[in-house]
């Protein structure tokens, strides 16, 4: 598939998807949404890391309120069900680790799209912005299900109420993101961890994706059996022998991914 408002590139097991409007600092409207969606889908089945960034000063500015497939027919509940919803399933239930390199702004639904990705590397100018009550509106996008559960209540309830910039040292410190790089070294760092992901033992990232993803849903019972179910498929797995062996030789284990 072509895209005119992303661009997707898949080599060495990296899946890359740079969201790409850099005049109006990446805003999502429906066709960028959409493209989103069809290329972490593809990227499952190719790639071993999903990457998701953006060109230019912001990684994603949030809804286009300019776009004009909207204009005067504007119903966000339709568009969160029809369009934001698909966007941020496919990458909960994409199956490999996807990361989010936040490269500049991601305000509103930009800054919830980066937070509903499995790791979050910021550069230090970056900054999350829960900008939605500037124009009353509540957080969107998955925000109300991911800001509690990163940040704690009362950080998540000043961040949606101010509404206030978030700096990348600031999200850092409070646990919203993974990581954050100096500027400058901000790309090699997340090249660095995406090829981390992309020639490990992929079963194995798969499987800590689904039991860590599910643990907000379940009982200790039922985490604790579900542990054991995806323990016991990954015991399965050759890169689960290669490990042992490679740990035994005191040599770095070569995973296949599978």
């Amino acid at each position: 598939m072509n895209y005119d408002t992303i661009t997707a590139e898949t080599h060495d097991g990296m899946a890359i998807i740079t969201l790409n409007r850099p005049e109006v600092m990446n805003a999502l409207n429906t066709q960028m949404r959409a493209e989103i969606t069809h290329a972490v889908s593809a990227a499952a089945s190719s790639a071993r890391v999903v990457v998701l960034t953006g060109t230019g000063r912001a990684f994603c500015s949030g809804q286009d309120l300019g776009d004009r497939a909207n204009a005067g027919n504007l119903n966000l509940e339709r568009t969160l069900r029809d369009e934001y919803v698909p966007m941020l399933n496919a990458i909960v239930d994409c199956p490999v680790p996807v990361i989010a390199a936040v490269n500049g702004t991601a305000a509103g639904a930009g800054a919830n799209l980066a937070l509903v990705c499995d790791i979050v590397i910021a550069a230090e100018s970056a900054s999350f912005i829960q900008a939605f009550s500037r124009i009353g509106l509540i957080p969107d996008a998955g925000g109300t299900w991911a800001l509690p559960r990163t940040i704690g209540l009362q950080r998540a309830m000043g961040a949606a109420l101010f509404a206030e910039k978030i700096t990348a040292a600031q999200a850092a410190d409070w646990g919203m993101i993974w990581e954050m790089a100096p500027d400058e070294d901000f790309e090699a760092l997340w090249r660095v961890r995406a090829t981390h992901l992309a020639t490990g033992p992929s079963e194995a990232f798969k499987r800590i994706k689904q039991v860590m993803r599910a643990s907000t849903g379940n009982s200790l019972q039922e985490q604790l059996l579900l542990e054991g179910q995806l323990q016991g498929q990954c015991g399965k797995s050759r890169d689960f022998k290669e490990g042992v062996v490679a740990f035994l030789e005191k040599r770095p284990a070569v995973f296949e991914g599978r």
